[in-house]
């Protein structure tokens, strides 16, 4: 009588699969692969080898608490001669003495997460079954029949593999790279993304549901982008924009994503504070890059967000200059930040897959919860809003126009207005360099061109006519702003020409003014500004003028109006006049936001066609330089040196003064170091010692904060080499 085939063991080959299927920076000892490409495994049977056509193995897949073949949570496929395209199959791949090397191809449609591999060996009517480990399933970008395919291999690298990256700021003519620890290649980072599927409302409601759909991209990034927000479940991040952040993190301080996934996990799934757009989107960016959806992070200058779905947002100032608080909830924020997400959308008509825009920043509601997207990046550029999701929303993040009104007690006037002031600069870190790519052409057809007004022509029909797949949307913002400086960034900025003039009347000129920065300054240091007044009549005339600088957020919310100030000038015919402005700190300095951000603002009024023109000037403030040097070679496993150098740019002593420091492979968790008191404009150098775990091209963040300004930022890309 011939032994029954029994497995002695089995070797999920762990170390090799994972680095063809390009998962072996996130573990070398437990199976993590991808759909649509073969892993191997290896059977040691006890007595005898396998007989094809006499012993009948059957392998199984399960994922999921209950799992089913009707809803593709289990797949059962024998053991053949050849693996089947598409589908989940299993073929011999090589034979050894009392073992066999077996290829299991994964559906490439199949549902991502966590499975458990069976296997059940018949020899006639005796079955016996045996477990042979778990596997994690992944998206597949490499592989043509997977719906995120992405036929470019440094793409692939950028938006799947690369553990860092930039997260622009500022405003669009001075443009911050602000440094960003993604770390989705961080052992536990997988399975913290994993069990965030499993805390999506759809899941807690009907988890078959839920589970069969997990082989979507277009819903995957739905569900992810709502859990990313706290609006609605316990999500990842709570949203705030108080200023008041005692209970919390200031979004400012966080470097990275890996520190608040860890917190969420740590704490119970309880929601972290705090959370704005890029701290949003950059966490977003992290999960879908870790479940294999190639991601990056963008931002849109000057983004508007009109929660009237009729394209237009106004904005409203008193006599003196100063912004007044909205009319209606309708803003534009100087920048937002989202995600774009690269997959197939086999639901739309063909042509409208690639780049997905997923805005997880809570702001409106899709389908009723808190989630924008994904919709594609080219309907938006061609006003075609009846595709979904959240078409509208995303097209007038871009493209709205924008109307200045000035408000006489209870009379309003219309200034101007623009229809090319949103939507600029639109920016995203370049594939395989440190750069910044800009790609608003991908968004908009350039400003006043015929294509351009088409489209918006046929966005405004879209929404008269009711023409659209979902009309409650969710997530934009973005403020107007027009100065130089960083945002407490410190890397290099890049300086544009100003406009020629902000804010043009509705009717023919006969007056033209419009500020213009003597220097670009850091905060600590007097704002000296210029305005230009320039009489385009041939009589002469006298001007008014009312200045206003005030605080504001990089959502258009106005803060403290801190100085205030008017002048009279006499302007002979055709004659131009500059008049020097000086802010100093001791007047602004008490009064910033997070953002650093200042609006300057003048209203003239003139004594022969009482015409009034009002300018503005946005100004972030410069945070000073944190340089990083490390003190010779760097080699994964061995203690390294680096030196910080960072100076306090006040002209007073600032106390509490604290380091942060994070990196994916250089620092394993976040390095806090106390640094206490510095005295005014002193230069303080640090040394810290770190063991890189990771090699390659790795980026080293700190941060540095004290009582009176809430972060310096400082990066340094490092190679780490064996």
């Amino acid at each position: 009588m011939t032994l029954a085939l029994e497995i002695a063991y089995c070797d999920l080959q762990s170390q090799q699969n994972n680095s063809l299927h390009h998962t072996e920076e996130i573990s070398d000892n437990r199976l993590i692969v991808r759909r649509g490409q073969p892993f191997l495994i290896a059977l040691q049977f006890k007595a005898r080898e396998f007989q094809e056509g006499r012993d009948d193995i059957v392998f199984s897949v399960e994922t999921g608490p209950w799992p089913d073949e009707e809803y593709g949570t289990k797949a059962v496929f024998p053991l053949r001669k050849a693996l089947v395209r598409r589908a989940w199959s299993a073929a011999v791949e090589g034979r050894g003495p009392n073992a066999l090397m077996v290829a299991i191809m994964p559906s490439s449609n199949a549902i991502i997460g966590q499975y458990t591999l069976k296997v059940q060996i018949s020899r006639g009517n005796t079955p016996i079954n045996y477990k042979l480990g778990t596997f994690v399933l992944l998206f597949n970008p490499w592989c043509t029949d997977d719906d995120v395919f992405l036929d470019n291999e440094p793409m692939r690298q950028e938006y799947v593999m690369n553990d860092y990256g930039f997260v622009y700021q500022g405003n669009q003519k001075w443009i911050s790279p602000c440094p960003w620890n993604y770390g989705q290649l961080e052992d536990d980072i997988l399975d913290i993304s994993l069990k965030l599927l499993d805390k999506n409302l759809n899941y807690l409601q009907d988890a078959f549901q839920d589970l069969s759909h997990r082989n979507s991209p277009v819903y995957v990034s739905r569900v992810v982008c709502a859990m990313i927000n706290s609006n609605d479940d316990n999500g990842v991040l709570q949203g705030n924009w108080s200023e008041d952040y005692s209970n919390g993190v200031p979004p400012s301080e966080w470097n990275g994503s890996t520190a608040v996934l860890r917190q969420w996990y740590k704490r119970d799934y309880k929601p972290v504070k705090y959370g704005q757009c890029w701290v949003f989107a950059a966490v977003m960016c992290t999960v879908m890059r870790s479940l294999g959806i190639p991601t990056r992070v963008v931002t849109n200058f000057n983004s508007a967000h009109d929660t009237n779905n009729n394209l237009i947002v106004d904005e409203y100032y008193d006599t003196t200059g100063k912004k007044l608080p909205q009319e209606s909830s309708d803003s534009i924020w100087n920048f937002h930040v989202w995600c774009e997400c690269w997959m197939a959308r086999r639901d739309l008509p063909r042509g409208y897959g690639a780049w997905q825009v997923v805005d997880p920043t809570p702001q409106e509601t899709s389908n009723g919860i808190y989630c924008c997207g994904p919709v594609p990046v080219k309907a938006i550029k061609e006003g075609e809003l009846q595709f979904g999701y959240d078409g509208p929303f995303v097209f007038s993040m871009v493209n709205a126009d924008c109307v200045t009104w000035t408000i006489y007690g209870t009379k309003k006037e219309k200034h101007f207005r623009d229809t090319r002031w949103v939507g600029k600069r639109i920016s995203t870190k370049r594939v395989g360099t440190d750069e910044r790519e800009d790609i608003t052409q991908t968004y908009k057809y350039d400003e006043g061109t015929t294509e351009e007004r088409e489209s918006f022509l046929k966005a405004v029909q879209s929404l008269k006519k009711g023409n659209v797949m979902l009309t409650s949307n969710g997530a934009s913002h973005s403020n107007t702003t027009n100065g130089f400086s960083s945002n407490g960034m410190s890397s290099p900025h890049e300086p544009v020409p100003d406009r020629d003039h902000l804010n043009h009347p509705l009717t023919e000129a006969k007056l033209l003014m419009k500020f213009r920065l003597t220097e670009s300054p850091q905060i600590g240091q007097t704002i000296n500004l210029a305005l230009l007044s320039v009489n385009l009549l041939s009589v002469a005339k006298t001007l008014k003028l009312s200045f206003s600088g005030q605080s504001l957020k990089h959502t258009g919310k106005p803060g403290v109006q801190f100085w205030k100030d008017s002048k009279y000038i006499d302007l002979g015919p055709k004659e131009e006049k500059w008049l020097l402005l000086q802010i100093p700190y001791s007047k602004y300095g008490k009064y910033l936001e997070d953002d650093n951000l200042i609006r300057v603002t003048a209203v003239g009024e003139q004594n022969v066609t009482w015409e009034k023109v009002l300018v503005e000037k946005d100004i972030n403030l410069a945070m000073p330089q944190i340089l990083i040097n490390p003190m010779g070679p760097v080699r994964v496993n061995n203690p390294c040196k680096i030196e910080l150098t960072f100076s306090n740019p006040l002209t007073e002593d600032v106390t509490d003064c604290l380091l942060a420091i994070e990196g994916s492979g250089l620092v394993k968790s976040l390095l806090k170091i106390y640094v206490g008191h510095m005295k005014a404009k002193e230069r303080s150098i640090l040394e810290f010692e770190l063991v890189p775990y990771k090699v390659g091209l790795k980026q080293l963040q700190v941060n540095f904060s004290s009582n009176k300004f809430q972060v310096i930022k400082g990066h340094k890309t490092i190679l780490v080499t064996n």
